[in-house]
């Protein structure tokens, strides 16, 4: 019997002003990287180990293999993760077979977003980037808020 896993990422964005009004709603696929498939295969091995993903950033750029091109910093769009970020298994097809990441950023100036990543540690352009997406631009406000819910099938 041959068996083939297969991981599919998609990401929700949903941007409100400060009133609460929706700005824009958006569902994107995503890119699985290598050196993120390359992670979690050591993640299921304690000879090899590493760090679990839980970490959400924005950028203002196109993503490469293992980074965003411009990760974002400054008014609000700095990555987020650990308290910041809730992990969870969700059911798609089967049973827990999808792992979600859901944040809130919060703005206090204005970005032209253009990429977003998930990785495995914090600070600007640390870590592994499991997987990333460019689209068009979204533009960001002051006091604007941006949930993302991103989550990576194993099927």
């Amino acid at each position: 019997m041959k068996e083939g896993v297969k991981l599919s990422g998609h990401i929700h964005f949903l941007l409100k002003d400060r009133f609460g009004k929706v700005k824009a709603e958006r569902d994107i696929r995503n890119t699985i990287t290598t050196v993120g498939k390359a992670a979690l295969s050591g993640l299921m091995i304690v000879d090899v180990g590493g760090t679990a993903f839980d970490y959400i950033a924005l950028g203002v750029g196109s993503p490469g293999a293992t980074t965003l091109g411009s990760e974002s910093s400054t008014n609000g769009g700095s990555k987020r993760g650990v308290g910041d970020v809730t992990g969870t298994q969700v059911t798609t097809t089967t049973t827990d077979d999808t792992a979600q990441l859901v944040t809130t950023f919060t703005f206090t100036g204005a970005l032209a977003l253009t990429e977003a990543g998930i990785f495995n540690a914090a600070g600007v352009d640390t870590g592994t980037l499991l997987a990333s997406q460019n689209f068009s631009v979204l533009n960001v406000a002051n006091t604007d808020t941006l949930q993302i819910t991103w989550k990576i099938k194993v099927a």
